[in-house]
């Protein structure tokens, strides 16, 4: 088996479907990260358990994957319980880009009775950030795409976030872009904020107009943390910019975590992009 194989990803969830005696019928879809394994199976709603799981991810290859990558929560518990049975983790991520394209080209087939979004998953309202993290301040900036690379992959940050399929060149990006991000100066707090960040797994930091304007960080599986709020019109202004070159840089941007404006120290550094 190819390593591309090593790593699944993998869906298992109700569709708008129906059998012969109108049980809803559940979906499993498993690829490899470059979308060349492909397996599917489905089964009434009275069959989706982890036990049929199993089997069907016995059936899917001859050697079992390493690790199986799922997005969706609700299919996170079934899955693991199955993988569990089998030897294999579960990893749960949205960065599960060749599952979501296969996804999208079956929305034809789901929508035969009504819209269907075969990536929807529901999403809780924003809570703030914990206060015992709050750093000292924070202030948008930008990089050139070309530049990016250089300026943080090579230097000793305790923790860097860097996905290689995320590097501005591997997105075709023209090395004149400005890539948009946020800085937030943490001082005496600024390693406990980088690892709780680390751990929350963050995806993306969005701009979020409206009379109390702020930053949403989208993070783990469907978690979503107010980061900061604003009203002043500076701060809007800056953020619409933020938000435009966002759309400019096919979505990439960043979250650097430092202790202060000096330039000399970094502790965390995130690249990051809407999935």
């Amino acid at each position: 088996m190819t390593n591309n194989k090593s790593i699944w990803q993998a869906d298992f969830y109700r569709r708008p479907w129906r059998d012969d005696t109108g049980q809803v019928l559940w979906e499993l879809l498993i690829c490899d990260r470059m979308g060349n394994f492909r397996y599917e199976a489905s089964c009434p709603q009275a069959a989706a358990n982890a036990s049929w799981l199993a089997e069907q991810l016995q059936l899917a290859a001859s050697q079992l994957p390493d690790r199986i990558q799922v997005f969706r929560p609700q299919s996170l518990s079934l899955i693991a319980t199955a993988g569990q049975k089998l030897g294999i983790s579960v990893e749960p991520t949205r960065r599960t880009g060749a599952l979501k394209q296969w996804l999208r080209s079956r929305i034809p087939q789901y929508s035969t009775n009504g819209a269907y979004n075969p990536l929807a998953v529901d999403k809780p309202p924003p809570v703030p950030l914990p206060e015992n993290l709050w750093g000292d301040r924070w202030r948008f900036a930008s990089l050139p795409a070309g530049d990016l690379e250089a300026a943080f992959k090579d230097r000793p940050l305790p923790i860097l976030d860097m996905p290689e399929f995320l590097l501005p060149l591997n997105l075709g990006l023209a090395s004149t872009i400005a890539v948009p991000g946020v800085i937030i100066y943490g001082d005496r707090k600024s390693m406990q904020l980088a690892r709780w960040l680390q751990a929350a797994q963050p995806i993306a930091l969005n701009y979020v107009p409206g009379e109390l304007a702020g930053l949403v960080l989208e993070a783990g599986l469907a978690d979503r943390w107010v980061v900061a709020t604003f009203s002043d019109r500076e701060a809007i202004g800056s953020a619409q910019i933020y938000a435009q070159r966002q759309q400019q840089s096919q979505g990439l941007h960043f979250l650097l975590v430092q202790p202060d404006d000096s330039g000399m120290t970094y502790t965390g550094f995130f690249l990051l992009r809407e999935e």
